[in-house]
């Protein structure tokens, strides 16, 4: 059975300041950022390890099992204060050894003649020159969550061939909520550097999509900046339109600076005399208005 003991703070302990890269301090400094927290994780243990290959005929990469050696998983979080409200923002997660479970491949629903993942997946996807072959929900690739991104989607321990499948065949992809596969890293320790850099912000897995991250991430992301982000990618659009906060403003305190309003040219009471108008044509008072007669 595994412990959980109750959260802590990053640079209480310095093997999780460690662990972590020393972002936490980045995040503690940073204005509004409150309740950086780490659950603390006993290491795995190597028969853990062995059973959980034995089990799945597959051989964990040799950084995985480093890292499982080090730390049964990890779980980072931390809030922004916003006024009086504070908000869970950002969220860096690894399963544990006994969570690193294969994608279900039976039915999706318990009926008889249920569609499958294999059912449902998007042959249109081929490999190109910028993008390797995709992962498949059959038996052509095993593939294995490790982190379960808060809902957005799901980071994939992938082996591209099969049972048994060896350490080398490894790469991390990330499966969007409509099933599209996006390759991310070739190893384990490539991508738990992207996952600490971009300070588990929300939906970060989404900026190396062909869609991009969302409006409302994207928020975040220009108040946060990732320490190794394309910030290219934080440019507008022509056809959208991102506010561009500043931290320091809007974690600021609420007393306002009075700015006299600028006053216009004084009019003169009578207001001002147009141009001369031309001649009146009006008749004199002394004619009688119809031609004389001689």
């Amino acid at each position: 059975m595994e412990e959980t003991p109750p959260p802590l703070l990053g640079s209480n302990k310095p093997h999780l300041e460690k662990l972590t890269l020393g972002v936490t301090r980045i995040l503690e400094s940073s204005p509004g950022v409150t309740e950086v927290t780490i659950i603390d994780k006993a290491p795995a243990e190597r028969h853990m390890i062995s059973s959980w290959e034995q089990r799945n005929n597959c051989v964990l990469p040799e950084d995985l099992k480093s890292f499982y050696l080090m730390t049964n998983g990890f779980h980072m979080t931390w809030n922004v204060k916003l006024g009086e409200h504070t908000i869970p923002l950002g969220s860096m997660a690894i399963n544990s050894i006994s969570k690193l479970t294969q994608l279900n491949q039976s039915s999706l629903y318990s009926l008889p003649n249920a569609p499958t993942l294999a059912d449902l997946e998007d042959d249109t996807q081929e490999a190109s020159e910028s993008q390797p072959e995709k992962p498949h929900f059959d038996s052509r690739s095993v593939i294995f969550e490790l982190d379960p991104c808060n809902g957005n989607g799901k980071v994939c321990l992938v082996y591209k061939r099969g049972k048994p499948a060896l350490a080398q065949d490894t790469e991390i992809w990330f499966l969007d909520r409509a099933l599209y596969w996006h390759f991310l890293t070739d190893t384990f320790t490539a991508y738990y550097r992207l996952l600490i850099t971009h300070l588990g912000l929300p939906q970060w897995q989404y900026a190396f999509t062909s869609y991009g991250i969302s409006p409302q991430a994207k928020q975040w992301f220009n108040m946060y900046k990732p320490i190794t982000y394309n910030t290219n990618l934080l440019t507008e659009e022509t056809d959208s339109f991102v506010n561009k906060l500043d931290p320091s403003k809007v974690f600021k305190s609420k007393n306002k600076t009075l700015i006299p309003k600028k006053k216009g040219p004084v009019q003169p009471a009578g207001g001002q005399k147009g141009p001369a108008g031309p001649p009146s044509t009006s008749k004199s008072s002394s004619g009688s208005g119809n031609p004389v007669r001689k």
